[in-house]
C-alpha cells in the first residue's frame, strides 16, 4: 500500500468524467487499498480515484474514521430531504464554502467482489456519497458553492 498524491484543483483530471469498473484486477484492489491508506493519511472523509489521477469510478469513504466504504460505480438511487453546509474537499485544500445536498441518499454500487449492494445515508454520509459521485463526474463542489468560499481555518464550531 502506498499514499498517492492528492491531484488539486486546475489539475484537468479532476474535470474528467471516469470510466466504470468491469472487473476488480490486482491493479484495481491497489487502487482501492492506497486510496484508504490516503484518505485515512490526509484526515479526510471520502476520496474518488479521479483525486488520485485515476479516472475509474471508485470511491472510498469513513465517515467516522472506522467505518471503510467502498462504492464501485456507485449510481444514486433515490434522494430526498435538503442539508446546507459547509463543505470542503481534499482537492481544495484550506477552502469551504456552503452548499445545499439532500439529507438523505440510496445508492447501487459494487464492493471489491463486484457484487451489487444498496447503501443508504443520511447528513454526512449522504453528503459525502453525493460529493464523491460528484467527483466521478468531472465536477467539484466549487461549481455547488452558494456564496463566497472561505478558508477553513476561520470557520467556527457554530458554523
Amino acid at each position: 500500500m502506498a499514499i498517492r498524491k492528492i491531484r488539486e484543483m486546475g489539475d484537468p483530471v479532476l474535470n474528467k468524467k471516469c470510466k466504470e469498473v468491469t472487473e476488480v484486477t490486482p491493479r484495481v484492489q491497489e487502487l482501492i487499498d492506497d486510496m484508504f491508506e490516503t484518505l485515512y493519511e490526509a484526515e479526510g472523509v471520502g476520496l474518488a480515484a479521479p483525486q488520485v489521477g485515476i479516472l475509474k469510478r471508485v470511491v472510498v469513504i469513513d465517515v467516522t474514521g472506522e467505518d471503510p466504504i467502498l462504492l464501485i460505480n456507485p449510481k444514486i438511487l433515490e434522494t430526498s430531504g435538503e442539508q446546507e453546509g459547509y463543505e470542503g474537499c481534499l482537492s481544495v485544500p484550506g477552502k469551504s464554502g456552503m452548499v445545499t445536498r439532500p439529507n438523505y441518499v440510496k445508492v447501487l454500487a459494487y464492493d471489491e467482489n463486484m457484487n451489487a449492494f444498496e447503501l443508504e445515508g443520511t447528513e454526512l454520509l449522504a453528503r459525502a456519497v453525493c460529493h464523491e459521485i460528484d467527483h466521478l463526474e468531472g465536477h467539484l463542489y466549487v461549481e455547488r458553492v452558494d456564496g463566497p468560499l472561505v478558508n477553513t481555518a476561520d470557520l467556527t464550531e457554530e458554523d
